[in-house]
């Protein structure tokens, strides 16, 4: 019981950001903890893989041990969730419903037959969720877990369950982490359960201390490495900037994210020291004074100025973007400040970084940017370029559709070849701007033939983009500024240039 209790505290109802890294790693080799496997019941279960986690290789080894060679009393060995793995594993989401009252942790390990001191480090990785009122059960649910559900949901059950009281359905179904393995569940709540967190190795190969630019009272600007969240995932809280920028200051009090770049961006990121200064930065980007100037490496050239696009509002990747103005679709706006010829990051680079080319026909040169966003959407500079032809490098995810674009002129059914559809489309164009979705899904609004041609034209292009990058894209958030420039702090060399710099030195 000794590491159990370890774990727990580890999972208790804080983050120890006084914990190095090295620390962490240590306690990911206690001696294995056995268990033996519980039959799953006073539970519904509901399982959900949609995300699609890429994976470096196949033969890599998996981000826990369940070992093929089992003790005589049917026990298997466990290695913990750390050391950290160089892949993620398959996508694995678990939905429950609780049918008793019961400590969280004992009731994951009986319910999906893990072990203790996984759903501990799951916990404190913050890949558990829950809600005081399950959800509607998914389309994929059995008549048995729908009539288990309709009777822990009942609502002359709920009006009795005074943690529900005063608050609407709304409210009760919403979720939050679990902070502490000993929270205590009542009949009726619902758990979200990440069992394979998305990973994140290269947070164990930075030296963070080199990566801070700046420390004030209020806030710290970090030159965030690629390869790393700024503030974690929904499934991963630990391995986040945020988290080993603290441990690498020293500070008791753990940094907050006020804005995000994406995973495969590096540069400049402000992260306040107080929720008092999260909200001011919050209010300066609402009020457009902070300003964001980034360096981007793409595969060919653009010109000097301002372009414009309008993105589908679906908040999934990949991003679509239009030309032509979409009602309901969101404005893109960015201006190329310079644009020069570079040379093409070398093959070591390119591994170092986990860099694809995706087929790119030439290699010889690339063209570095300086980009004004006047705009901060969610991948906007990678889905602009890439919608004129100069995907960036690395860009494993837009730059197969731009390489199609190429190949066959008119398969991007939001470009400037686009196929021009009759009027009788215009049911699909305004499904789409109505519900922000693709209307080609399980439950697809039925039109006739004719009107197929475009949805499957929006499918097909879908399809034709690739993962997100492993690691790094060529995209740095190289400078940020606000109050007119009193606050202006810069990035470092890019990842492209760095080999050249120290060739030179």
């Amino acid at each position: 019981m000794t590491s159990l209790s370890l774990a727990s505290i580890l999972a208790g109802g804080y983050r120890n950001f006084g914990a190095p890294a090295s620390l962490l790693r240590t306690l990911a080799f206690l001696p294995s903890y056995s268990i033996t496997k519980h039959r799953r019941k006073n539970a519904i279960s509901f399982r959900s893989n949609k995300r699609d986690f890429a994976c470096q290789t196949s033969n890599l080894e998996p981000a826990y041990t369940s070992t093929s060679t089992s003790s005589v009393n049917g026990h298997f060995e466990y290695d913990r969730l750390l050391p950290c793995p160089s892949f993620n594993r398959p996508p694995r989401v678990e939905h429950l419903v609780v049918l008793e009252e019961t400590r969280v942790l004992d009731y994951i390990c009986q319910a999906l037959d893990l072990p203790p001191l996984f759903v501990a480090d799951l916990i404190h990785f913050g890949a558990v969720h829950y809600a005081l009122v399950c959800p509607q059960p998914p389309p994929t649910a059995t008549p048995e877990q729908v009539s288990l559900f309709e009777e822990v949901t009942a609502p002359e059950v709920l009006k009795n369950r005074a943690s529900i009281k005063g608050k609407t359905k709304r409210e009760a179904q919403k979720t939050f982490r679990v902070t502490h393995a000993d929270q205590f569940l009542e009949p009726g709540m619902y758990l979200r359960v990440h069992v394979h967190p998305k990973r994140f190795p290269r947070c164990y190969e930075i030296d963070w201390k080199s990566r801070i630019i700046d420390v004030t009272k209020t806030f710290v600007v970090l030159d965030k490495p690629a390869g790393t969240s700024v503030g974690g995932t929904i499934d991963n809280i630990e391995e986040s900037c945020a988290t080993f920028a603290t441990r690498a200051l020293g500070l008791t009090t753990p940094l907050k994210t006020t804005h995000q770049i994406d995973n495969c961006t590096e540069g400049c990121v402000v992260l306040a020291r107080s929720k008092g200064y999260c909200s001011v930065f919050h209010g300066k980007i609402r009020e457009k004074t902070v300003q964001k100037l980034y360096l981007a490496l793409s595969a060919s050239p653009l010109p000097i100025g301002v372009i414009t696009h309008y993105m589908r509002p679906v908040n999934v990747a990949p991003r679509l973007v239009s030309e032509e103005f979409v009602k309901g679709w969101t404005l893109c706006k960015l201006e190329v400040l310079e644009c020069k010829k570079v040379p093409w990051p070398d093959a070591i680079t390119e591994e170092e970084y986990s860099i694809s080319d995706s087929w790119w026909p030439t290699k010889d040169y690339a063209y570095e940017c300086k980009v004004n966003l006047l705009t901060g959407r969610t991948h906007q500079i990678r889905a602009q370029f890439a919608a004129c032809g100069a995907p960036l490098v690395g860009d494993s995810m837009y730059m197969p559709a731009a390489i199609a674009e190429i190949e066959n002129p008119g398969i991007n059914p939001f470009g400037k070849h686009k196929k021009q559809f009759n009027d009788k489309d215009e049911d699909i164009a305004e499904w789409i701007e109505e519900h922000g979705i693709k209307p080609f899904g399980k439950y697809e609004k039925q039109f006739n033939d004719e009107d197929d041609d475009e949805s499957s034209a929006i499918a097909d292009w879908v399809l034709k983009h690739g993962k997100e990058p492993l690691i790094a894209i060529g995209l740095q958030a190289c400078q940020i500024s606000w109050d007119d420039g009193k606050h202006t702090y810069n990035a470092g060399s890019p990842w492209w240039r760095r080999r050249i710099s120290e060739n030179a030195d």
